[in-house]
C-alpha cells in the first residue's frame, strides 16, 4: 500500500467515517453514508487510485467497491477518485487537505534521513484545495497559482499575481497544517507576493533558495482562459461482452434506460455508468471495465471523473442530462417505521399515544417592534397598528421588524406579495423595501415572500395574522374591473370561510379561502361567516390546541355573533347551503414535509453555481456571494468584500439562482434537486450581509461570532489567525443562536410582552411617512428562553399543549411517546444544551437499551427526544466519536442526523 494511502487511512480514523480498507493493496474504498429522514439512506463510496497504481490493484479496488455497494442494497453512488483529479466532494471529507506521499507503504521501520527534505507544493481551489507536490525548481512557479515552500526552519507562501484572494486564504490552511504536523507548530511563516522583491528580507531568502531571482514567464490569467463548452452528452448501451453501442437520439429520457441493461453516459469531463437493478454483479464489473477501457482508448483517464450509479440512486447531475425524468413519489418509510415501532410496544403491553406537533424552535426575538406599509400607486402607506395584522391577498406590503440584538438593534424587512396582487405592485414593493433599507444606517436582513409560502419567522413576528381575500390597492381594483372579475374583497356582510392554523396563541393565522365545501380539511378547524350567523367547524383530525386557536381567532374575526359549533360529520343543511352544497374534501391526516439537510452554493456573475460539500462557517468567504438552499427558504449571503453593490442586486441573484436551473445544465440540480423535491420559484428568499447574520441563519452552522467580526479580506484574516494577531471589528459581540419560545399564561389569556431584559414589547415609533399616525398595540409580544427538553406529563391527553415534544423543529409529525401504566417523573439531563442547563448524571442506561430498535428498551423515566443524554461518557464517545460538548455544539439538524444514524432518533 502506498504511503499516500496511509495518509488517507489516518484521515478517515480522525473523521470517524465508515471505511473499507483493501488490505495489502494500493487502493482504498471509503464508505460515507447520508441518512435522509423521509427516505432510505444514501450511501457514497469513494475509492482512490494513486498515480503509480498497478492495473490489477485498480481493478481490485473497483471490484471491492462494487461488492460493498451490493452489501448496502445496491443503493450507493460509487466515485473513482484519481490522484490529482479528486472530486470536491471527496476532498471535503479531508479538511484542510490531502498531501500524497511518494513511495509504497511498508509495515517495517522507514529509512532514517537526518536532512530535512525541502518540498514545493501547488495549491488550487477556493473552498477545497488540491495540493500537488512539484519539482523544487524556479520553473515550477507561475503567476496563476499559489505555492507553499516547506523548508526546515520556515514555510513560505508564494502567491501568483493572478491567483484569487480565496485561493491564497485556502493555501494558508495548508501552511497551518504543515506547520502543525511536520514542524510541531515551531517554525516561521512568510508570505511572498508575486512581483514584489525589494526591501523584504523574506523575499530575498525565498529567491535565494532558488539560486536567486529571475522573472517568471507570463501566462494567460485564469479569468481570460477559454472556458469549456457545455458538453454534449452521449449515451451508450454496454453489452454483456463489454462493447459500447451508441444510442442515436436527439433527446434523452428515463424510459430509454432498461433495468436489465447497463449504460454509459459520456459527458466529456465526467463519465457515468448506469447499472439496471436487474443486472448481475458480473455484468456490472464488465460495464465498469468497459468504461475504463473507453477512457484509456481516448487518453482521458486522467482528466475525466468516473461515477457508477445503480438504478434508483441517480444523482441530480446525472438526471439533469435527461429532458424527461419523472419525479419520484415520496416514500412513506417514516410513517411505516412509526407504525411498526408502535405495534412492537403495544405487543409488549405499553399504551402508545402520539404526541402533538410542538411549537417550533424560535430563532428570533419576538419582543421587537413592527411596522407595516401597504403599496398603492408607487407609494407606501403606513398601516395603522390596529390593522397591521390584517393583510389582503390582492395587495403587497413592506414589513419592518426591529428587534434587540446584543448591544444593537437588528432590522428584518419583508416584501409580502399577495397571491392576487398585480405585477406593478409586486415590483414597487421590492423597490420600496430596497429604498428604505438603503436609506438606513447599517445593514438589514431583507426577504421576499409570496402568500402561502411564508417562512416560520414571518408568522412569528406577527404572532396573530389574518389574510383576507381581495385587495385595497387602486391597481388591483382597476385590474379586476378591466378583466370583469367579481370583487371578492372581504366584507363583514359577505359570506367568508377561514382556515385556522398555527402552533400557539403567539403563532396563529386565519386564512380566508374559497367559500366552497372542497376547501374544508379534516386536519384543521374553520370559521364560516354568513350575513346572519357564524359557524365554527371542527375537523375530526384536529387537536385540542387547534380548538383553542379557533376560539381565539373567532374573537378577532367576529366577536359579536354567537357562534354555532359544528363537528365534522354533523353539519346542518344550512351550513352546506352557505358553502354552495356538499362536496368532497381532504379527509386524510395532513403530514408536513420534512426539511432535509441544507446545501451551500457559490454564486458569481461569471462562473456556474457550484456546491460546497460538508460546509462550515469558514466557507463563508468575505469576497463571495453564497446561497444556502434550505428548500423551504433560500438565503443569499453577501460577503462584505463581494462585488454586490446593493441588496436589490443580491435579491436578483437569489431569483436568478432558482431560475437559472432552467438555463445552465451544470446547475440543474436546483430544478431537479438532490432530495428529489421540486424547488419552487416562489421559495422565500432572504438577503443577508456579512456581520449581520440572524440566528435563524447561523443555526445551520457551528457559529463562531468572532469570525464574523474581523478586519480585512479572507487572506488577511487567515494570516492574522495563523500569526496570532487577530483584530476584530469594533462592534458589540454577537452570541451564537439561541432558541426563543412563546408561552401562555396559566389562565390561557394573552401574555404581556416581556423580553429577556424585562422590557415589554413597544409600539413602533412614529413613521417618517407624512400623514401617518400610530395607535398603541392591542396585543403585546412575549419572549422568553425555555428549555429545549420539556417535561413529559405522563398519562395526560395526547393533544394537550404541555405534553408536546418537539420533533424536527415543528416541521414534521410528532414523534411517538411510550406511556407507561404508572406515572414516572422524567430524569434530568446534565448537559448545557443551547444555553439551557440540564442535569444528566442522575440516570444512565446502556446504549443497547436506549436504541429505538432495542430488544429491551427503556420506556420509563426518560425524555424520549434526548436518548443520547442518558449514555455514559464512555459510551457517548464510542457511539458518536466525539465528546458531549462537541456534539451539542453542532447545529440541531446535524445532531438529529447523527442520532438517526445510531438509532437514537
Amino acid at each position: 500500500m502506498h504511503k499516500r494511502r496511509w495518509k488517507l487511512i489516518q484521515y478517515f480514523r480522525e473523521r470517524e467515517l465508515r471505511r473499507i480498507l483493501i488490505e495489502e493493496y494500493v487502493s482504498q474504498a471509503t464508505h460515507y453514508t447520508v441518512l435522509l429522514k423521509s427516505s432510505s439512506p444514501q450511501h457514497d463510496i469513494h475509492y482512490w487510485l494513486g498515480n503509480d497504481v498497478k492495473e490489477v490493484d485498480s481493478t481490485l479496488a473497483s471490484d471491492k467497491a462494487l461488492e460493498l455497494d451490493a452489501a448496502l442494497g445496491s443503493k450507493a453512488v460509487q466515485f473513482r477518485e484519481v490522484q490529482g483529479l479528486e472530486t470536491e466532494k471527496f476532498l471535503s471529507y479531508f479538511k484542510p487537505c490531502i498531501i500524497p506521499i511518494e513511495g509504497i507503504f511498508s509495515s517495517g521501520p522507514g529509512e532514517l534521513n537526518c536532512e530535512y527534505q525541502i518540498s514545493l507544493f501547488t495549491c488550487k481551489g477556493d473552498h477545497v484545495v488540491h495540493v500537488k507536490e512539484v519539482p523544487f525548481s524556479r520553473s515550477s512557479l507561475n503567476h496563476n497559482d499559489v505555492f507553499v515552500l516547506d523548508t526546515a526552519s520556515k514555510i513560505f507562501l508564494f502567491s501568483g499575481c493572478n491567483s484569487s484572494i480565496q485561493e491564497r486564504a485556502k493555501a494558508l490552511e495548508v501552511v497551518q497544517y504543515i506547520k502543525e504536523n511536520k514542524h510541531n507548530g515551531k517554525c516561521d511563516v512568510a508570505t511572498i507576493e508575486d512581483g514584489k522583491f525589494v526591501g523584504d528580507p523574506d523575499v530575498g531568502e525565498f529567491w535565494s533558495l532558488f539560486g536567486g531571482y529571475a522573472p517568471i514567464p507570463r501566462d494567460v490569467p485564469p479569468s481570460l482562459q477559454k472556458q469549456p463548452d457545455i458538453p454534449n452528452a452521449k449515451l451508450f448501451w454496454i453489452t454483456t461482452q463489454g462493447k459500447l453501442s451508441q444510442t442515436m437520439c436527439n433527446t434523452m429520457n428515463k424510459e430509454m434506460l432498461e433495468s436489465n441493461k447497463c449504460y454509459m453516459l459520456d459527458c466529456d469531463n465526467e463519465i457515468f455508468v448506469w447499472m439496471g437493478r436487474n443486472t448481475s454483479i458480473t455484468e456490472r464489473k464488465t460495464s465498469i471495465s468497459a468504461a475504463e477501457d473507453f477512457l484509456k482508448s481516448q487518453d482521458r483517464s486522467m482528466r475525466s471523473h468516473l461515477t457508477f450509479l445503480t438504478e434508483g440512486s441517480e444523482t441530480a447531475i446525472f438526471r439533469s442530462y435527461f429532458d424527461v425524468w419523472p419525479q419520484f413519489a415520496e416514500l412513506r418509510l417514516y410513517e411505516e417505521g412509526r407504525g411498526k415501532v408502535a405495534a412492537m410496544f403495544k405487543q409488549q403491553g405499553f399504551d402508545v399515544k402520539e404526541l402533538p406537533e410542538e411549537d417550533c424552535d424560535l430563532f428570533i426575538d419576538c419582543s421587537g417592534t413592527l411596522k407595516v406599509w401597504r403599496v398603492n400607486d408607487d407609494e407606501l402607506f403606513l398601516v395603522p397598528v390596529a390593522d397591521q395584522t390584517k393583510l389582503f391577498s390582492g395587495d403587497c406590503y413592506v414589513v419592518q421588524y426591529k428587534y434587540p440584538g446584543n448591544g444593537r438593534d437588528e432590522y428584518l424587512f419583508y416584501a409580502w406579495l399577495g397571491r392576487g396582487a398585480v405585477l406593478e405592485d409586486r415590483v414597487d414593493a421590492i423597490s420600496c423595501m430596497n429604498t428604505i433599507v438603503d436609506s438606513m444606517k447599517g445593514d438589514s436582513v431583507l426577504a421576499q415572500v409570496i402568500e402561502e409560502k411564508e417562512p416560520a419567522e414571518f408568522f412569528l413576528i406577527f404572532q396573530t395574522l389574518i389574510v383576507f381575500k381581495g385587495g385595497l390597492s387602486t391597481r388591483y381594483k382597476r385590474y379586476i374591473t378591466e378583466k370583469g372579475i367579481a370583487d371578492d374583497t372581504y366584507d363583514e356582510k359577505k359570506t367568508a370561510l377561514f382556515r385556522v392554523q398555527g402552533t400557539s396563541p403567539n403563532n396563529m393565522q386565519a386564512i380566508q379561502v374559497d367559500q366552497v365545501s372542497s376547501s374544508l380539511n379534516s386536519s384543521y378547524c374553520f370559521i364560516l361567516q354568513t350575513e346572519t350567523s357564524i359557524f365554527t367547524w371542527v375537523g375530526n383530525l384536529s387537536t385540542s390546541r387547534d380548538h383553542d386557536l379557533l376560539d381565539r381567532m373567532l374573537n378577532l374575526i367576529n366577536p359579536t355573533l354567537q357562534p354555532i359549533s359544528v363537528r365534522e360529520g354533523s353539519e346542518p343543511d344550512v351550513f352546506w347551503k352557505a358553502l354552495g352544497g356538499k362536496a368532497e374534501y381532504p379527509r386524510a391526516k395532513e403530514i408536513k414535509g420534512y426539511v432535509e439537510d441544507p446545501h451551500l452554493f457559490t454564486c458569481s456573475f461569471t462562473d456556474a453555481v457550484k456546491e460546497i460539500f460538508n460546509f462550515s462557517q469558514d466557507d463563508l468567504t468575505t469576497e463571495d456571494v453564497l446561497i444556502l438552499d434550505c428548500y423551504r427558504e433560500i438565503y443569499v449571503w453577501c460577503g462584505s468584500h463581494s462585488n454586490v453593490r446593493s441588496k436589490k442586486q443580491a435579491l436578483e441573484i437569489g431569483l436568478t439562482n432558482t431560475h437559472i436551473a432552467l438555463q445552465l445544465i451544470q446547475i440543474r440540480f436546483l430544478e431537479i434537486d438532490i432530495l428529489v423535491e421540486e424547488l419552487s420559484l416562489e421559495t422565500p428568499i432572504y438577503v443577508i450581509t456579512e456581520g449581520h447574520e440572524p440566528p435563524f441563519f447561523t443555526r445551520f452552522f457551528e457559529w463562531d461570532s468572532s469570525k464574523a467580526n474581523m478586519h480585512g479580506n479572507s487572506f488577511e484574516r487567515k494570516l492574522a489567525i495563523l500569526k496570532g494577531t487577530v483584530q476584530k471589528i469594533e462592534v458589540p459581540s454577537r452570541n451564537s443562536w439561541k432558541a426563543y419560545s412563546t408561552e401562555n399564561t396559566p389562565d390561557n389569556s394573552r401574555s404581556r410582552a416581556v423580553s429577556s431584559n424585562g422590557l415589554q414589547r413597544s409600539v413602533s415609533s412614529a413613521s417618517n411617512v407624512s400623514g401617518s399616525n400610530l395607535r398603541s398595540l392591542d396585543h403585546q409580544r412575549i419572549s422568553s428562553v425555555s428549555p429545549i427538553a420539556r417535561s413529559l406529563v405522563l398519562g395526560s391527553h395526547p393533544d394537550h399543549d404541555s405534553t408536546g415534544f418537539r420533533g424536527q423543529g415543528g416541521d414534521g409529525d410528532g414523534p411517538l411517546a411510550v406511556m407507561p401504566s404508572s406515572p414516572s417523573e422524567n430524569a434530568g439531563l446534565d448537559q448545557q444544551i443551547n444555553g439551557v442547563e440540564i442535569d444528566v448524571n442522575s440516570l444512565i442506561f446502556p446504549y443497547e437499551r436506549l436504541k429505538v430498535v432495542a430488544d429491551d428498551p427503556v420506556t420509563t423515566g426518560i425524555d424520549v427526544t434526548k436518548r443520547e443524554a442518558y449514555l455514559s461518557e464512555e459510551e457517548f464517545q464510542k457511539v458518536f466519536g466525539m465528546t458531549r460538548t462537541a456534539f451539542y455544539k453542532l447545529p440541531k439538524w446535524r445532531q438529529d442526523k447523527l442520532k438517526m444514524s445510531v438509532h437514537l432518533f
